[in-house]
């Protein structure tokens, strides 16, 4: 009776410790999804309503399925015109944050220049000030000028200055991790520096430009807080969002969300495609000859 007891407890025993172990070895990967699962939830949300056929102004329950807002997305006026005013903002504070940041990037990596550890913090100020803080000080700024009237260059202005600090962060993480004995290579075989830097370090450094933009152009067509301090009567999407919530957000906007959304989703899964078919690149390395058998000598009679 004892000898049988004893055996259950230690099967017993042995089950909490396998299920220990294994939650042990699995927790991180079960609290990630978690709080993916967590960070979806508004999303599906939207995606779910913009099916939805409201009765009224406000979609906050559910009517019943349709696909008319989906083949009309872009049925209205102002929204079509705050969006076109988004992405034109977004654009151009990309490409033009993305030039200066990645030379930016590529002078604190490379080379030694006096107040190069102060540029390197300051670099992150930007990222971890309050946007309620920026904006306001950005404002500020803007009338200490003598700005005649705050608009569509004062929101560029504004929208690069936070999104060089992200590029320059991206593009250097990717330059730290970046094996310089392929640029060594290039100038033995008698390429310069500036054609070593087109065919060798660019394409290779491309994928983390590219995921600079892109996140430089998330930010900057989701930035809400500093828009609205530095917009004047410019009308961004997220402005005309929370115009419309007074009185009602149309189910357009959900539509229109959810298009940017699976875009981006779209373009992300490119990027990392490519930082990871540049990392398969970088890592090639000639493999050694094998050393050939010298063949037999004849015997000779």
């Amino acid at each position: 009776m004892s000898a049988a007891a004893g055996s259950g407890s230690l099967a017993a025993e042995s089950g909490a410790t396998r299920a220990w172990r294994w939650l042990r070895e699995h927790g991180v990967n079960i609290v990630a999804g978690l709080v993916v699962f967590y960070l979806l939830i508004p999303i599906a949300v939207i995606f779910v309503f913009s099916f939805n056929n409201p009765q009224g102004r406000y979609n906050y329950n559910w009517v019943g399925f349709s696909i008319e807002h989906w083949t009309h997305a872009f049925s209205r006026p102002e929204l079509n015109e705050a969006l076109l005013t988004s992405l034109k903002l977004a654009l151009l504070a990309t490409v033009i944050s993305t030039i200066i940041g990645t030379v930016m990037a590529v002078a604190l990596v490379r080379h030694q220049f006096f107040g190069r550890r102060l540029a390197n913090f300051l670099i992150v100020i930007p990222m971890a000030t309050p946007e309620v803080v920026m904006g306001a000080a950005l404002l500020s700024f803007f009338l200490i000028l003598g700005t005649p009237s705050l608009g569509f260059e004062t929101l560029l202005i504004a929208h690069v200055m936070f999104c060089i600090s992200f590029v320059v962060v991206v593009v250097r993480s990717r330059l730290i991790g970046f094996d310089r004995s392929l640029e060594e290579a290039a100038r033995d075989l008698g390429a310069g520096p500036f054609t070593t830097f087109r065919l060798v370090t660019f394409p290779l450094i491309l994928p983390g430009i590219f995921g600079a933009a892109m996140l430089a152009f998330a930010l900057s067509i989701d930035d809400f807080v500093i828009s609205n301090f530095n917009s004047g009567t410019t009308v961004t999407f997220p402005l005309y969002i929370y115009g419309a919530a007074q009185r009602g957000i149309p189910v357009e906007v959900y539509v229109i969300a959810m298009i940017l959304f699976f875009t981006t989703v779209a373009a992300m899964g490119f990027t990392t495609w490519q930082q990871r078919r540049a990392e398969k690149m970088a890592a090639v390395r000639p493999e050694q000859e094998e050393a050939m058998p010298l063949p037999p000598v004849a015997a000779t009679s």
